[in-house]
């Protein structure tokens, strides 16, 4: 479950076109909205892309959001996901020192990561989880030198039987 109260996920169903994402993300800017995360892609039929969207809003309903939104010519669905009502992913690579990496390789046995590829000084270890998760594996590779990191952002899709 997220820990962050004032975080929404916003699942939009778009039409596949130049400039969609732009009005989209320019929308949440015009009314001063924090987006934290955004990912686009095309779903199973190729005119349609989701948009994934984590907002935080603080004194603001997340009803109104979506009324704007659905005032853009190319939305066609738009759906809040509940953390309880959905299920969610975030994607982490980090490059890493290699100074011991069966230590590193313990560290991603308790997050389902892997090692995606190595040399003699480094490491790049892959880890796909919901975000809390991702934030409490980040944690524990602190421990060893971090070079670089990369987060996806978060996708999610409603609950079977939701």
């Amino acid at each position: 479950m997220s820990t962050h109260p004032n975080l929404h996920i916003l699942a939009v169903l778009v039409e596949n076109k130049f400039g969609v994402l732009a009005r989209v993300a320019g929308l949440f800017s015009r009314r001063g909205f924090n987006i934290l995360s955004l990912t686009v892609a095309p779903t199973d039929d190729p005119a349609l892309s989701r948009i994934t969207v984590v907002v935080d809003v603080d004194n603001t309903d997340v009803a109104q959001i979506a009324k704007q939104l659905n005032k853009l010519i190319n939305v066609l669905e738009i759906k809040e996901l509940q953390p309880n009502e959905s299920v969610e992913r975030e994607l982490m690579m980090a490059r890493i020192s290699a100074v011991d990496s069966q230590s590193v390789g313990d560290v991603l046995d308790q997050f389902g990561g892997t090692i995606v590829d190595k040399s003699a000084t480094e490491l790049i270890v892959s880890i796909d989880a919901h975000p809390d998760e991702l934030d409490k594996c980040e944690l524990a590779l602190n421990a060893f030198e971090i070079r670089e990191l990369q987060r996806t952002g978060r996708i999610a899709l409603g609950r079977l039987g939701s």
